[in-house]
């Protein structure tokens, strides 16, 4: 009786309890049994076999890419040197005397032959004229001696000392002339005047510096390139400078003449390239020199911020699959930002070229910068494969 006078108790208790269970479920509370057997399902699947929890899936690395692609490339040597001038000139005084006149400054362009100053003629000239009168005395005395070595009344030595007299008087004649002409200072070649020296007014003594002429029309300048260059550089090769006085100019030129002989103490050669003046070119200036020596129209290149270059061997990170594989390349030609790859890459593939300093061969990479085409195709393989992880 006891036993049966409890059974309604229970059983009331039992649909209490039910009632509670399922309000709490509605309401976002406890599980119901069956979901939390689910639950502790799925936590197990996240341990290991041993019952310890499994570990945390790598994060991709990110990274920019740039593709592979054909391009044109030269190859060049590069270079530094100083603007020279192959024509140049110091003009000095050939004879001694006071300045009068100066006829031209500094920057004035001159021409072979002309006057640039006059030192005062007086004393060459008045010598000039007593050489002169001298020869006109002793072609007299000659005449005089032939008629009378005619009618021999002068001997043929007295007549013949005469003649070397006169001879003698002549060439004092024509170096007093000379005398006279160096009053004159006289350009000797074509170009600009880089310096004077003198001041109208000064005594100038024989063999001073008076002017310097500058020919400007065509500028050189040296370049020392190692040995290993020796077969690559040739007369008539094209040439590019700019120089730092002129930014953002590009001046080109050609080889003149190469060295055959390479200097034993710094193992170089000289090469001297020649530019044409009047570009704004100046002698003195300091110029960055390229020559070009091979060009190529359709070379597979890659930038060159995506090599590696360590233990001697160059490779670069190429994005496959999601990943970054390190693949060895073969190199050619370098110019500028870009290389030539003459081994181990096909155009249209992406090569790592931000970001390489963590990456590790397989290493997982999320493209920050993906192009058309695979690498996208690549970056959403990648979200797939993230989302798939998460579901597990």
């Amino acid at each position: 009786m006891k036993t049966s006078s409890r059974s309604p108790k229970l059983r009331a208790a039992a649909l209490l309890a039910l009632a509670i269970s399922l309000a709490l479920a509605g309401c976002g509370g406890q599980a119901p049994e069956g979901e939390a057997d689910k639950t502790a399902e799925a936590a197990a699947k996240e341990e290991g076999k041993d019952g310890k929890p499994g570990e945390k899936k790598p994060e991709a690395v990110p990274v920019e890419v740039a593709a592979v692609a054909k391009r044109p490339i030269s190859a060049s040597y590069a270079g530094t040197a100083n603007l020279e001038a192959p024509g140049e000139a110091q003009v000095v005084a050939k004879t001694s005397g006071v300045l009068l006149q100066l006829l031209a400054e500094e920057g004035d362009q001159v021409k072979a032959g002309q006057v640039l100053a006059r030192i005062d003629p007086d004393r060459p000239r008045l010598e000039m004229e007593r050489a002169r009168a001298t020869v006109r005395k002793l072609e007299n005395n000659y005449r005089r001696s032939q008629e009378l070595l005619a009618s021999k009344l002068v001997s043929a030595e007295a007549s013949d000392q005469i003649r070397y007299d006169l001879e003698a008087a002549r060439a004092a004649y024509e170096l007093a002339q000379l005398e006279l002409s160096y009053t004159s200072i006289i350009a000797p070649i074509d170009g600009v005047i880089a310096q004077r020296s003198v001041k109208q007014g000064n005594l100038i003594q024989l063999n001073s510096s008076l002017f310097r002429i500058v020919d400007n029309s065509r500028l050189e300048a040296v370049l020392n390139v190692p040995e290993r260059d020796l077969a690559t550089m040739k007369p008539g090769l094209t040439v590019r400078m700019s120089a730092d006085a002129m930014p953002g100019k590009v001046f080109e030129g050609v080889i003149d003449r190469v060295s055959p002989v390479v200097d034993g103490g710094s193992g170089t050669f000289r090469v001297v390239t020649a530019f044409s003046g009047g570009q704004g070119l100046r002698p003195g200036m300091f110029g960055r020199i390229e020559v070009v020596y091979d060009q190529r129209a359709d070379a597979l290149t890659v930038p060159r911020a995506a090599l590696l270059e360590d233990a001697g061997e160059t490779a670069v990170f190429a994005v496959r699959e999601a990943k970054a594989v390190r693949v060895p390349i073969e190199v050619g030609h370098m110019s500028g930002e870009l290389v030539e790859v003459r081994k181990g890459l096909t155009e249209g593939e992406q090569v790592v070229t931000a970001g390489k300093i963590t990456l590790r061969d397989g290493a997982a990479v999320e493209v920050l910068n993906p192009p058309a085409g695979g690498a996208v195709d690549a970056d959403v393989a990648q979200v797939a494969q993230n989302g798939n992880g998460t579901s597990n």
